[in-house]
């Protein structure tokens, strides 16, 4: 009796072991592709808004060329799809009742690119009329927005530090409508300061939008475990937005003005096309980071992430176009900061008790099992 119970209770640990560590290999995979796609969101996001600056420093007038290239990278993204698509790497599960129609994939794309391409336009505008530092602070006030869609459309809960978060970001960048930095701004009218303002914070709100559709068409639409739906999303709204775009480029007719435009480019014409075409890739990474962290969590943790990345670009601006923080600056990025911490230690407090549940749950299953074990002999 006493050697079989011990038998039992071995067997039990060993069950239980050997959950807790498969458990913690999910685990620290899952946290190995958030760390992935962060990066890529960081990395993508910064190197991209610094070359779109570069172009208009540089002697680049169209904006609808500019606007392109956040679009037009796409076909990148087709060796991923067709990777996913290979039925040995596929989870034989991926597939869930009620695949949608190609119909409805055709609305969601369009109205996806659509919206896309109206949102790159307003943010090329931004980024051509303000300071790169000043365009990066606004941007924060995406999170409010994607907050406040996310409530409606995803169900997203608000807690006192996520609330204490979207404060401060908010603040952060309406901080920066009366920063009065003469000597930045005085390169251009404050009629064109104001547009760019504005502009940048209508993106911000399109781009919130768009976020928290993207989240409502994974959990409602697409319903899939596949990361190929993830790149299907990429390459499908941006083929979208950039026909669209291109053809807001032959109607205005700049496109007559791209052959002057690259040959007196101050770097050279190799150097106007080495930055468009570095542009379009970055921009390609950041969305895959993007909507691989909205496919992995939600909407507002990938803006989230990409608000970290404001003091990021700040800094490289100072470094590579000499541009100047002044004081409301330094505090609009320290309440930035600040947000992002609130928000994220909000996360650590969800995840700590989702981890005090699993340890609860697997300890009253050994209990049971030990139970059932000991009535058994």
């Amino acid at each position: 009796m006493k050697e079989a119970r011990e038998e039992a209770t071995n067997t039990v640990e060993t069950q239980s072991d050997g959950g807790r560590r498969s458990s913690r290999v999910v685990l620290y995979k899952w946290w190995l592709k958030i760390l992935v796609f962060t990066f890529f969101v960081l990395s993508g996001q910064s190197v991209a808004t610094m070359l779109g600056r570069l172009y208009f420093n540089k002697g680049g007038n169209s904006k609808w060329m500019a606007t392109l290239v956040q679009t037009a990278g796409f076909p990148l993204m087709y060796p991923f799809i067709f990777f996913f698509s290979s039925s040995k790497i596929q989870p034989e599960n991926h597939h869930v009742a009620g695949k949608p129609s190609w119909t409805t994939l055709v609305i969601l794309y369009t109205t996806l690119g659509t919206f896309l391409a109206a949102d790159c336009m307003l943010y090329t505008f931004g980024l051509n009329f303000l300071p790169v530092s000043t365009y990066s602070l606004i941007c924060a006030s995406q999170l409010a927005f994607n907050a406040f869609f996310s409530y409606f459309l995803n169900g997203q809960k608000f807690t006192p530090y996520i609330a204490n978060s979207l404060v401060l970001l908010s603040f952060s960048s309406t901080l920066l409508v009366f920063q009065s930095d003469e000597e930045e701004t005085g390169k251009i009218s404050r009629s064109k300061y104001i547009i760019g303002f504005v502009c940048t914070v209508a993106a911000s709100a399109g781009y919130g939008l768009m976020l928290s559709i993207t989240q409502l068409a994974f959990q409602k639409i697409l319903k899939s475990t596949s990361y190929k739906v993830v790149f299907d999303m990429i390459v499908y709204q941006n083929m979208v937005a950039s026909v669209g775009i291109l053809m807001g480029l032959f109607a205005s007719g700049e496109w007559k003005d791209i052959n002057g435009e690259m040959r007196s480019f101050e770097s050279g014409t190799v150097s106007y096309i080495m930055n468009l075409v570095w542009t379009a890739i970055a921009w390609q990474v950041f969305s895959v980071g993007c909507i691989g962290l909205i496919f992995e969590v939600s909407s507002l943790f990938s803006n989230v992430i990409s608000t970290l990345g404001i003091p990021i670009v700040p800094v490289l601006a100072v470094v590579f176009f000499h541009e100047k923080i002044n004081g409301v600056k330094v505090i609009s990025m320290l309440l930035a900061i600040w947000g992002f911490i609130s928000y994220i230690y909000q996360h650590y407090i969800d995840d700590s008790k989702e981890k005090a549940k699993a340890r609860l749950v697997n300890h009253d299953r050994e209990v049971s099992l030990t139970e059932t074990n000991r009535v058994g002999h």
